[in-house]
């Protein structure tokens, strides 16, 4: 079992809030794979999206008191997320959010690992997620959190504020625009993948800024 694994979000949760500050690394280290993938989904670029989760983790520590596990941690932190990506689409013009041919270089960037070069190629991985970034967003998040985030129906209902049967919906219409390009080669744990150079630097960057308030 890795370091931290044997805590369940509730309890490194209340450790955070009696001060055990530092604990909040493994908050991010669990997170940051999922919150990732729903900044792409917006068509943020890696680095916007890397901007984006540090706003989410500091809105989540500074606001930590006010989860009252009616839902998962990780439904309430990706609702944070969502409304921070929605708020920046609003008020961010389009040159600031990545035309999809020009996503070729970031991928390349993201997939350079030895062991995910195995298992995808860069050629499958550019269809992947062209395919994904092709189809409607409301339609692109609803399949991101429930079948790559792996949410459940209810707690997807719950993060896009949306009901149960919506869900369903959309995360069936996403299917039916996907399925000619990707469903033979769809492994859900490796698109948009986060890589742990990636996760350090986010760790690094939200504990600064964790320090100062």
């Amino acid at each position: 079992m890795k370091a931290g694994e044997k805590y369940t979000d509730r309890e490194l949760i209340d450790k955070i809030l009696n001060n055990e500050t530092a604990v909040f690394e493994l908050i991010i280290r669990r997170n940051n794979s999922y919150l990732y993938r729903i900044g792409r989904m917006y068509r943020f670029s890696h680095e916007d999206t890397q901007d984006l989760i540090q706003e989410t983790y500091i809105e989540a520590f500074i606001h930590l008191h006010q989860f009252e596990n009616r839902s998962s941690f990780r439904t309430w932190i990706s609702r944070i997320m969502l409304h921070q990506c929605y708020r920046k689409t609003q008020k961010w013009s389009s040159k600031h959010i990545m035309p999809l041919e020009n996503n070729t270089k970031v991928s390349e960037n993201l997939y350079n690992s030895e062991t995910f070069a195995q298992v995808m190629n860069k050629e499958l991985n550019s269809v992947i997620e062209k395919s994904l970034l092709a189809i409607p967003e409301d339609y692109r998040i609803a399949f991101t959190l429930r079948e790559i985030n792996g949410l459940s129906v209810q707690e997807t209902a719950e993060a896009m504020e949306i009901s149960e049967g919506n869900v369903k919906t959309r995360v069936s219409r996403a299917k039916a625009y996907l399925r000619k390009e990707i469903e033979k080669y769809y492994i859900k744990d490796e698109i948009f993948e986060f890589n742990l150079i990636y996760c350090d630097e986010i760790v690094n960057r939200v504990m600064r800024k964790i320090k100062e308030i």
